[in-house]
């Protein structure tokens, strides 16, 4: 046999240089397109001395937040729909730790991430080094432990040998749409650096191709029948539609049988927004259209859904007792929820079954008229809400959405993620293309937005796509996490940031009152304050803060002055912020029933008024129908 004298992390590097993928159109490219990588004393001398080697084969990007580099390799995985896979490195200890949030995001959303961390010797001879946490009672237990709660693969190389195993079982997870999501491997110090004869083989071109699992001959027939059956059925399309490149053959199977489809937030532009067979978006961040067929819906098929809340509306919105769930789900773990009828397998490969079994089948006509008219009401409320607002009042977030999505293109990328934001592009971006939109509700991560819009970015430019990305964020999601706008600028990967400033953190502020309480700590205007800003708010100047990182950046007030900046960033050969001021109390309107906690006993009688209408809302759940 013949093998090759390595180090621990020279062999990973040459084994990750040495996988290729298929892309979803059928290309091959590397599986590994890149690392984002913060060096410290953890990884610096081993990792970073072998990635330094690999020079353009495996092209290293530094970031300058552990959290923002590794939410910036979700966003890449999630733009090549899980088949590339941008890795992230940190050295030990709070950078490892700054990851862990990330990681939960790729868990959540289902997407796989590869993630290396410096870790304690395991000789322990140094013991204790600098960073490391001690535990009394475990010596083997370091920080890099707390990734176990949210990785689908985790493993520390203990021995050079180990990842001979280690790697292709840590890929096998992360491309299998079952398992797919993050993988961590730790690295000892003293073993990143030790060598061993590897067998050249493992060295060999590795070529991967995501599996697509067929469905059960049983299942499907069963789903079938049913379908057959409705007389109200509702498509709700999933993320998973995305990562199955399914969208066609899901927008065929829906129009030929007259079915309307709704989305989720992960499955948005799944359908464009113009397509006859799409509603509107689904649940607590949707549309009252979309809401009103799933409360009369007989035959819910759900393809590629976790059915968390927000789609479900706290499991309050399907009111028709009679209501079946079909749902479509690599996963048997989704595909079971809530005694659906399970049909495992591949989303695009279950829709060509069931075109076969279904043929014939058309949903009555006085359900397609229905959803139609559904439909237009909703258009006509976007209409009424998205125009220009009277003379000396703030912008709204739905007008900054509407003005934005009149002057998008196919190949605009719309992205955004936690607070007001999620309810407004869910409702306000009409997708259109396929596939271009990116709102992170899976873990609702603050800080998501900047980071990943710049790997939105550098996943448009690997893919030779003309067109802009758009991102959307409030100003409190701004200040948790905005480094990456100068990395976007250091890198050369543009995008086009609208930077709404409502105060606060205003969607909690509205979700805190609207449940009886009073506006504390949420707007600055009701946070404790000191010193200059106790009687004179400090507000941040967020344009010149942008300009600092050396980004393009302007403020707006109007329709007309943001639809300009817009065409200026379009134009402009980077990063541009466009800042502009909006009211932290109006919102789209519509959406579900959502639970969250509301005090049983209060002092206060909206407090208690609030729980009494959380109580009637509860009473629609359902449970175990």
């Amino acid at each position: 046999m013949q093998t090759v004298r390595l180090t621990t992390t020279q062999a990973i590097v040459r084994w990750m240089i040495a996988q290729s993928t298929l892309l979803s159109d059928g290309t091959q490219a590397s599986l590994f397109p890149g690392i984002f990588a913060i060096f410290g004393h953890g990884n610096v001398t081993c990792l970073g001395h072998a990635l330094e080697q690999a020079g353009d084969d495996l092209p290293t990007w530094r970031g300058q937040n552990e959290q923002g580099m590794a939410l910036a390799a979700v966003a890449y995985n999630k733009a090549q729909k899980g088949r590339q896979i941008m890795a992230a490195t940190s050295s030990v200890g709070p950078g490892a730790t700054n990851m862990v949030t990330a990681a939960a995001v790729a868990s959540a959303n289902r997407l796989p991430l590869l993630l290396f961390s410096g870790d304690s010797f395991v000789s322990r001879i140094p013991d204790p080094v600098l960073q490391q946490v001690e535990q009394f009672h475990a010596p083997t237990i370091t920080v890099n432990d707390s990734f176990k709660a949210v990785t689908t693969f985790w493993d520390r190389i203990t021995h050079p040998a180990q990842v001979v195993q280690s790697l292709p079982a840590a890929v096998s997870r992360m491309l299998d749409p079952a398992t797919r999501g993050p993988a961590f491997i730790g690295l000892p110090q003293d073993i990143q650096g030790e060598a061993f004869d590897y067998p050249e083989r493992f060295f060999e071109p590795t070529v991967h191709e995501v599996p697509r699992p067929r469905p059960d001959v049983s299942e499907i027939v069963e789903a079938a029948r049913l379908i057959n059956g409705a007389q109200k059925p509702l498509i709700i399309a999933g993320g998973g539609v995305h990562y199955s490149v399914a969208e066609a053959q899901l927008r065929d199977f829906a129009s030929k049988r007259g079915i309307p489809v709704v989305e989720t937030v992960a499955g948005k532009s799944s359908f464009l927004g113009d397509d006859p067979s799409y509603i509107g978006p689904i649940g607590v961040t949707g549309c009252t259209a979309a809401n009103d067929l799933a409360a009369e819906a007989d035959v819910v098929i759900a393809v590629g859904c976790r059915l968390q809340d927000f789609t479900t509306g706290s499991w309050t919105l399907f009111a028709n007792e009679n209501t079946v769930f079909v749902n479509i789900n690599t996963t048997r773990f989704d595909a079971i929820k809530h005694r659906s009828v399970p049909v495992v397998g591949d989303a695009r490969e279950t829709i060509h079954e069931l075109q076969g079994l279904t043929t014939d089948y058309a949903a009555p006509s006085s359900w397609t008229k229905l959803a139609a008219e559904k439909k237009a009401g909703f258009g006509d409320y976007l209409d009424l809400i998205g125009g220009a607002p009277a003379e000396g009042e703030p912008l709204s977030y739905a007008q900054v959405v509407r003005a934005v999505n009149d002057l998008a293109t196919e190949n605009d990328i719309c992205l955004a993620a936690a607070g007001g934001f999620p309810g407004e592009v869910n409702n306000g971006w009409w997708a259109k293309g396929i596939g271009t939109f990116d709102c992170e509700y899976g873990f609702s991560c603050m800080g998501y937005e900047i980071a990943g819009g710049w790997g939105a970015s550098m996943a448009q430019q690997a893919r030779g796509h003309e067109g802009d990305v758009f991102v959307f964020v409030g100003d409190g999601s701004y200040l948790m996490m905005n480094s990456d706008i100068y990395s976007s600028v250091l890198t050369g990967h543009k995008m086009i940031v609208l930077m709404c400033d409502n105060g606060g953190y205003a969607v909690i502020n509205r979700l805190q009152t609207g449940q009886g309480g009073e506006p504390f700590n949420n707007l600055l205007s009701d946070t404790r304050r000191g010193g200059p800003a106790a009687d004179d708010l400090v507000r941040v100047d967020f344009a010149a803060h942008a300009r600092a990182m050396g980004a393009n950046a302007e403020n707006v007030s109007t329709i007309a002055e943001l639809k300009a900046a817009v065409e200026r960033a379009r134009s402009a050969d980077r990063t541009t912020v466009i800042v502009s001021e909006v009211d932290p109390y109006t919102w789209t309107e519509g959406g579900s029933f959502w639970e969250v906690g509301v005090p049983e006993v209060s002092v206060k009688q909206s407090v208690l008024d609030a729980r009494a209408g959380m109580d009637k809302g509860k009473s629609d759940q359902r449970v175990g129908w």
